[in-house]
């Protein structure tokens, strides 16, 4: 290609095997070629020539049913600790974290530990627990911080609760994959006997 010739290429989007579960590029049947960016319709996933997809509607309906779930129980705890106007806002710390560490727990138990009917990662981690925590009340909390002079306990709660979200997850993996692993051995050990 010479230096003065554009290039235009196709922008794809991410796959997520929670919605995208007909796409799998290593499959030889798949229609699809993620090697020829020229044809959009060979791109994972797409609705061209190569054939049909499967609907994701219910895929879609059981993430949404999980939303409304999760952001009823995080309304819930809201009314159970409301944040007063311009103070610390403990509570959305708080259900952050918590929804980050049931994260952690659940995903090691459906990728490691049981097989699960496919609804069940998007309903749960993708609805329920993407619906409960909340990074858009999160910044909105810090922009009222801002505005309300309080810079130091906004930068604080900026980095707290990443930090906080980030350490849930970890603790959360990691204590289900060691009581998993000791749940293995109590069980292999009673095998024995």
């Amino acid at each position: 290609m010479r230096p003065n010739q554009a290039r235009f290429t196709v922008a794809t989007e991410p796959i997520d095997p929670d919605v995208d579960s007909d796409a799998d590029p290593s499959d030889p049947s798949d229609p699809s070629d993620p090697s020829d960016p020229s044809d959009p319709s060979k791109l994972p996933g797409a609705r061209g020539r190569g054939g049909a997809r499967r609907s994701r509607h219910g895929v879609l309906a059981v993430i949404a049913a999980g939303g409304a779930i999760g952001t009823g129980a995080r309304y819930g705890a809201a009314l159970l600790w409301p944040t007063e106007a311009g103070a610390f806002p403990w509570t959305t710390l708080a259900v952050n974290a918590a929804g980050c560490l049931l994260i952690g727990v659940l995903l090691v138990v459906l990728t490691e530990a049981r097989a699960a009917p496919a609804w069940v990662r998007p309903f749960l981690a993708t609805g329920v627990l993407g619906g409960f925590t909340t990074f858009s009340t999160y910044c909105a909390d810090i922009e009222r911080l801002i505005s309300g002079g309080q810079s130091g306990p906004a930068l604080g709660y900026l980095a707290g609760t990443l930090l906080a979200a980030l350490a849930a997850v970890a603790t959360g993996a990691w204590t289900t994959r060691r009581l998993l692993a000791r749940t293995t051995r109590t069980a292999r050990g009673w095998g024995r006997g």
